[in-house]
């Protein structure tokens, strides 16, 4: 018997990964929007230091946004570039959320948003005591040479 609530609670997660394995993840209630670009890239900043940031995205509002915009005009170390239209293959990032879902949290049902939450960040402590596999994610696109 499958019992379904309706509509969950929801949170979303913005992360990236470096070509040395590193991994960074912020999780947000509700949806990513400029003000958690902004502070993402922020956490870039002070976690990646005296070395250039290149990001690549997608052209989702908020990394288009005049707020994200003047950030990354104020912060010249980092360099973002957008990816083509559609183009999975070439984010490393789908390479980690492809492995989340379908390794570390394989058959994972929680109980509720909260749970998943707290297995999600065990997933991701997991995955970074691995860079080889994030650098794999990255040697996947091909971008990196």
């Amino acid at each position: 018997m499958l019992i379904h609530q309706g509509r969950w609670p929801k949170f979303s997660a913005i992360s990236g990964v470096t070509p040395r394995g590193k991994l960074y993840l912020q999780v947000h209630p509700d949806t990513i929007a400029t003000e958690q670009v902004v502070e993402f890239l922020r956490h870039l900043l002070r976690h990646i230091r005296r070395r250039p940031i290149l990001v690549f995205w997608d052209g989702g509002r908020p990394h288009r946004s005049d707020e994200t915009r003047a950030f990354l005009r104020a912060h010249p170390r980092i360099e973002a570039h957008r990816f083509p239209g559609y183009s999975p293959e070439l984010n490393p990032d789908e390479w980690v959320w492809r492995h989340l879902k379908n390794h570390e949290l394989a058959s994972y049902a929680p109980h509720d948003v909260k749970e998943l939450g707290r297995e999600l960040r065990r997933a991701v402590v997991r995955m970074r005591a691995r860079p080889r596999l994030i650098r794999s994610f990255v040697a996947a696109t091909h971008l990196y040479g």
